[in-house]
């Protein structure tokens, strides 16, 4: 971002607003740092300053009927394909429509600000929130994430890129310490927060709830101030995860503007007698006060009202996303397209009921859901028998389901089977521990195949799965969480009413054991990134180990041939840009569209560096026998590595490959540039790769991360923190009670038992921190309150019932 871009930024309204800020009072100020409730931001009434709302949405508008907390009860919208799904499109463009779509339904609602959307880098398949994000490549969720912010912010609903940072797991998500390496930390889970930052300017970014190199990311002044505003220009609103503030003073002084969701004011004093104290300038206060006001400057044109949306056409948009994220992983034999005409046997419940959508706060009640049956009777005529095959929502084998699916596929000419993972496998607060589809999904695959030779596996998942039936299947399609609209979309594939637009934006490993995270040990306080760059493709193709589909993979229904690869210059000073053109035909019989990737390989690197990286993309549609011409640009960042001794990007002078295909392990041409100038080598650095399936050595991740690696223990009795997760302290009898109060009272907000929102409920009940509490509490249960709980759990019985007492006493809690 230019100085002069950063300048006009932070002038737009500084007028009205410095005058605002300086007519507020105190207690004013303070107010706006902070939540009214679950979901509103303070306004200032005295000087018409309106309050304004926010909702979840990284893939539709969850807007709570009543403004209450986490229950599922939200107003209908439109459910579009999860953010896994969007990703398999590559195609920035439309996601940018979607995202003016969110935004029109935003407004719609009266929602200022949709918290969305989530690039956190998917470092390792089992992340239970996978589904919610983009890729396991930076450059890739930077520009798609880049693309969803300018959608909705054209609309005038302000976006709130997440979680800022290195939040790439759910288990113990409240307190973990994310231990990372300069290089990987600049290189791979900074840059698509990055890019998204610098060219669609968030109006708002929301922090994580995890450390961050031993500090809390609310707290983190580095990051959210030397980083992201500093080097990155942000002018926006720095907001908290909901519960993720530990220390709200510090918090403030460290860049986190606004704590949600509210407690009532609790926090608010905090800051005040900071104030009073002078250990807070009141400087630091005015600057997050007028971040906020701002921020509700700019969402005005929500306010205005008179906003509405076409439930109809935003049904089509998504299912044409649906389509175009569609991956068809194996079509041996040209099975695929379908005809639409012989016996064709349905079985597996979801094509009668799907899974459409992940699980926990990005939850959304659709206006509407398809079904693959219904479209496949419409494209398919009446010859079509079906058989559930397992129990929809769970996952134990059923031998009368397999016997009766065995017996409707016998008789068919073709077969297709629907199966993936049910709500309870990906859901927010639980990671999975395995890659393995249900058991009965798998039975039913094994089962089908053993009776007919033409199968057809559909997945509906949002992550990799393990696939142990694949050399029987001959076609197999992933259709991802499509939302509302994807069980007709992914019909219309089968049938080639629409193309299999996607490619994989992560990789599908053979099997779980295959991940580098897989044999690094997961310890209760610390994650240690011992992978380093190592993440994703990056891994896998530098160490050779075979994967079932590789990054960028995805096969149509015609063919691409790629000639006359040339680049503009083969000698280029280092920074200048370097122009890629690839000439790209449609050599089959069927329109399609190519994702063609760049990659570039450093043939000669002082220090260790992937076998290739992701430098640019392109997207083209073409009809038969169709050609054209894609040229991409290459800037200096895509030679670039992150040197930590001088906290800065370093290209070092030298011969780079440039490599043109259609995944990572397809490349169809390349080109060698040479590189001038450069910078400085930094010192040789090596960091040695295992072998497949062995951990990285913690020793040799030791030195690369610079200093002493943090004590890996969880917290012991007698030494429990308001950071210690509620598990490890069940030997006291105060915290089983709180859990059973807590239960119960979930219990009488979310009656069904087996709900996703169930899952993510129990989940929170055992991993959140006693700080917490106030959370659940509505600020009830405040800091003073907390810390007696603390010392009765810890033993301190009298001290604790000293605190408690005193609290009621001066009404602190």
């Amino acid at each position: 971002m230019s100085t002069a871009t950063r300048q006009a930024a932070a002038e737009e309204f500084e007028p009205r607003i410095t005058d605002l800020v300086a007519r507020m009072t105190p207690a004013e100020k303070a107010a706006l740092c902070a939540g009214s409730d679950f979901w509103h931001l303070y306004g200032v009434p005295r000087l018409d300053v309106p309050p304004i709302m926010v909702a979840d949405g990284p893939y539709g508008l969850r807007k709570e009927h009543d403004g209450s907390d986490v229950d599922g009860k939200s107003e209908p919208a439109t459910c579009f394909p999860t953010s896994s799904a969007l990703a398999a499109t590559w195609n920035p463009d439309l996601i940018e429509r979607i995202g003016q779509a969110l935004g029109d339904e935003a407004r719609a609602g009266g929602v200022s600000v949709l918290l969305g959307p989530g690039v956190n880098i998917k470092r390792s398949p089992l992340c239970g929130r996978n589904f919610e994000y983009f890729s396991e490549d930076p450059l890739l969720a930077g520009v798609l994430g880049a693309a969803w912010i300018r959608g909705v912010q054209s609309r005038g609903v302000g976006a709130s890129l997440k979680h800022f940072a290195a939040n790439n797991q759910e288990r113990r998500r409240f307190n973990i310490d994310a231990t990372v390496d300069e290089r990987a930390l600049h290189e791979i889970y900074l840059t698509a927060f990055e890019h998204a930052v610098t060219q669609a300017r968030p109006w708002t970014v929301m922090c994580a709830y995890n450390r961050l190199n031993g500090v809390h990311c609310s707290q983190h002044e580095r990051l959210l101030t030397g980083v992201l505003r500093e080097r990155w220009g942000f002018d926006g609103v720095v907001v908290s995860d909901w519960g993720a503030v530990d220390e709200r003073v510090p918090a403030l002084v460290a860049g986190l503007d606004v704590e949600m969701p509210g407690y009532g004011g609790h926090n608010d004093r905090l800051i005040l007698d900071a104030l009073a104290d002078g250990s807070l300038p009141e400087a630091v206060l005015d600057r997050a006060a007028a971040r906020v006001l701002t921020l509700i400057e700019r969402t005005a044109q929500v306010r205005a009202g008179g906003h509405d949306y076409d439930r109809d056409a935003h049904h089509t948009l998504a299912r044409r996303a649906a389509a175009e994220g569609t991956v068809l992983l194996k079509n041996e034999g040209g099975l695929l397209p379908l005809v639409p005409r012989g016996r064709i046997a349905v079985v597996g419940a979801f094509a009668k009921q799907p899974r459409f959508q992940g699980a926990g706060s990005a939850g959304i009640n659709p206006h509407r859901v398809d079904d693959a049956y219904t479209r496949i009777c419409e494209l398919a005529g009446e010859q079509v028998a079906y058989a559930p095959g397992y129990h929809r929502d769970r996952g134990d084998v059923d031998e009368e389901l397999l016997a009766q699916a065995r017996a409707t596929a016998r008789d068919a000419d073709v077969v297709l089977v629907f199966v993936g993972l049910t709500e309870g496998y990906e859901t927010e607060g639980l990671d999975r521990t395995h890659l393995a589809l249900p058991a009965a999904h798998d039975a039913l695959v094994h089962a089908v195949t053993a009776v007919h030779e033409r199968a057809v596996v559909v997945l509906a998942n949002g992550a990799p799965v393990e696939m142990p039936w694949l050399r029987g299947v001959p076609a197999v399609v992933e259709g991802y969480l499509g939302g509302q609209a994807g069980g007709s979309a992914v019909a219309d594939v089968l049938f080639g009413a629409a193309e299999p637009g996607g490619r994989l934006a992560e990789t599908f490993p053979h099997r779980w054991e295959d991940n580098p995270t897989h044999a690094i040990p997961d310890a209760p306080a610390v994650t240690e990134y011992r992978e380093s760059v190592y993440v994703g493709y990056r891994y896998y193709d530098s160490a050779h180990v075979d994967v079932m589909f590789p990054f960028g993979h995805g096969l149509s229904y015609t063919t691409f041939a790629y000639s006359g690869l040339t680049l503009n210059e083969t000698v280029v000073e280092a920074g200048e840009p370097v122009e890629v053109s690839v000439t790209v035909t449609n050599t089959g019989e069927r329109e399609g569209s190519e994702v063609v990737q760049v990659y570039v390989h450093d043939s000669a690197s002082t220090v260790f560096r992937p076998r290739q990286e992701l430098a640019a993309f392109a997207k083209v549609r073409l009809r038969p026998g169709q050609s054209e011409q894609v040229t991409m640009v290459l800037d200096r960042r895509a030679f670039a590595f992150y040197d930590p001794a001088r906290r800065d990007w370093c290209v070092e002078a030298g011969q780079f490959e440039i490599r043109v295909g259609s995944s990572s392990r397809d490349i169809r041409a390349e080109a060698l540039v040479e590189l001038t100038g450069g910078d400085p080598a930094p010192e040789p650095v090596n960091y040695p790769l295992p072998a497949p399936g062995q951990e990285f050595d913690r020793a040799a991740f030791a030195h690369l991360y610079g200093r002493p690696l943090p004590d890996n223990t969880a917290d012991q009795p007698g030494a429990f923190t308001l950071n210690t997760p509620l598990a490890d302290m069940r030997s006291s009898a105060v915290t089983r009670t709180l859990q059973y109060v807590a239960r119960r009272k979930s219990r009488q907000v979310i009656a069904d038992p087996t709900s996703p929102m169930a899952y993510l409920v129990a989940a929170m009940l055992d991993e959140m921190p006693l700080r917490m509490l106030a959370l659940g509490t509505r600020g009830a249960v405040g800091r003073h309150v907390q810390q007696g709980l603390l010392d009765l759990i810890n033993g301190k019985r009298l001290l604790g019932l000293r605190r408690l007492l005193g609290s009621r006493r001066t009404g602190r809690r």
